[in-house]
């Protein structure tokens, strides 16, 4: 559900986000990186649970005007208006489906006012079957207090499965 050199790049990103721990000569306190940790995973919940009702305008209102969402079969989108045009389709045919988003195990990691979230995801159809699993990692910001996606790929573990005929 949720590209190469735009993944190896985001890695990278990734990977210096987790061996910072001062951002500007000052360190987070711990306190302050708990809440914004449950804040990020809090919003990754949403999201799963906007996407589950149909909540376009949610889901949306969580990313800044420029981000970037990967979804895997489908060119980048970028800005809000691709997003949401996207998000709808693909909402409206799950929903078609009988089929429920689900958030698994995940991390986060957070330097300043950028932070990571990476972890596991499938999909349930209607009788609860597991019918995909794939894995995500969001790139949050804090903008003006507020913690924005700017970057969103998702990816599954196995192709789609092939159509009947």
């Amino acid at each position: 559900m949720r590209l190469r050199i735009g993944m190896a790049l985001l890695s990278l990103a990734i990977i210096g986000l987790a061996g910072c721990s001062r951002v500007s000569g000052t360190a987070q306190p711990a306190a302050d990186a708990t809440a914004d940790e449950a804040t990020i995973r809090a919003a990754t919940l949403a999201w799963n649970t906007a996407y589950n009702t149909g909540d376009v305008d949610r889901i949306v209102a969580m990313y800044t005007d420029d981000a970037v969402v990967m979804p895997p079969y489908v060119p980048s989108l970028v800005g809000h208006a691709a997003l949401r045009e996207f998000l709808t389709k693909d909402m409206a045919a799950a929903k078609a489906a009988g089929l429920t988003s689900k958030d698994g195990v995940s991390a986060v990691g957070i330097a300043g006012d950028l932070a990571w979230h990476a972890g596991t995801s499938s999909v349930v159809d209607a009788a609860g079957k597991t019918v995909e699993t794939g894995s995500y990692v969001e790139v949050w910001r804090r903008v003006n207090g507020r913690w924005l996606m700017v970057r969103d790929i998702w990816n599954d573990d196995a192709p789609p499965a092939a159509p009947q005929t």
